[in-house]
């Protein structure tokens, strides 16, 4: 399947416009670390043209909200297929490096600023060391995609290796140049396959979903026990995973930095926060009209990337904030949903389950 776009200008008669090329592949990297929303909102930048320790050169650097790599290849002049290959060398490394290395490569990026200090302003919440690169994506930026590199992308992907393509085309009108992209594959699957093997060895998923409850000035774990709901917003990062969720699943509920607080059933899809609604003494109300502890994004409520969305939860059992469950080795992650495939996550459940003996209903 060819990632290719057509645009046309708008008027009586369409008109297609006609592909063209940047002056350089270098200008695309120059564009992305300028602005780097052009590859992703989600990802903070670090490093441009990393030295490995084999003599190799990532062209992109970039860490995630929950502390994970990402690995950014762009073609330039060689092959896709040798592309992969070379991201896949590269990811090795990256997989060793510590917290230190980390932060090392990033002053060189950006001299004189402060990677903890830098990623809190980005995501709105602290770097931790002990969980820093626990997991790592590849992104190959190209063109164009040939059939044979598709079927090795693929493939690596249906192996669970977080690995994605993003297609840049570029369209002349007039003087001016456009940009459009594309992604491969959705990255909620690559989000998902990257967050699932962290912390430890892997094995058979346990079918218990994992939820970190950031709770904080934008939502209330209060707000959440009263009315029933979990939820995440403010970037796509935070919100997409939501979509793993089915009626019938079983969720454990984590406030990163305080403890697991509760455990529930859901019971309906996601919705936006303009469509969610609950039922209060005074009749099915909106949640943005009852849950008053937290903002809940509601400045972003008409856009949909960044809005807040809501799962509905009949709660087995909860606990307060101040009673929170927080002992050394039990599973914790920044993304919003997540099936972790861990052995630390199953010994995680089982712990939780003399703490929270409602479980199952």
């Amino acid at each position: 399947m060819s990632i290719r776009t057509a645009v046309w200008k708008v008027g009586s008669q369409p008109q297609v416009l006609a592909e063209s090329e940047l002056a350089s592949e270098k200008l695309l990297e120059d564009m992305i670390v300028s602005a780097p929303n052009l590859l992703s909102e989600d990802w903070l930048l670090i490093g441009r043209q990393v030295s490995t320790s084999f003599g190799g050169i990532i062209d992109l650097l970039a860490i995630a909200p929950d502390g994970g790599l990402v690995v950014i290849e762009i073609k330039r002049n060689r092959t896709p297929r040798e592309v992969v290959a070379q991201a896949l060398d590269y990811a090795s490394w990256v997989h060793t490096l510590n917290a230190e290395e980390i932060a090392n490569i990033y002053s060189k990026f950006a001299p004189g600023k402060n990677l903890s200090n830098e990623f809190q302003n980005k995501f709105g919440h602290d770097l931790d060391a002990d969980s820093i690169n626990e997991s790592h994506q590849i992104v190959i930026v190209a063109g164009s995609l040939d059939d044979s590199t598709e079927r090795i992308i693929n493939y690596l992907s249906d192996r669970e290796i977080a690995i994605n393509v993003l297609c840049f085309q570029v369209f002349s009108i007039g003087s001016e140049q456009l940009i459009s992209r594309a992604w491969l594959h959705d990255q909620l699957q690559v989000q998902v396959t990257s967050s699932a093997s962290v912390s430890g060895p892997t094995e058979p998923w346990n079918g218990e979903f994992y939820h970190s409850f950031g709770d904080s000035e934008s939502r209330s774990w209060e707000d959440a026990r009263e009315f029933g709901f979990i939820c995440g917003g403010g970037a796509p990062w935070y919100s997409r995973t939501l979509k793993l969720l089915s009626p019938g699943d079983r969720v454990w509920v984590n406030i990163p930095g305080s403890g697991y607080v509760g455990v529930g059933k859901v019971i309906g899809k996601m919705q936006p926060a303009i469509d969610f609604k609950v039922q209060t003494p005074n009749g099915e109300q909106s949640i943005l009209e009852v849950a008053k502890r937290g903002s809940y994004h509601s400045e972003q409520i008409n856009d949909a990337e960044r809005c807040e969305y809501f799962v509905p939860i009949s709660w087995l059992q909860t606990v307060t904030l101040q009673e929170a469950i927080q002992e050394i080795g039990l599973f914790g992650n920044q993304n919003t949903i997540c099936r972790p495939s861990t052995s630390k996550w199953r010994s995680t459940v089982e712990r939780l389950k003399l703490f929270l003996p409602k479980w199952n209903g």
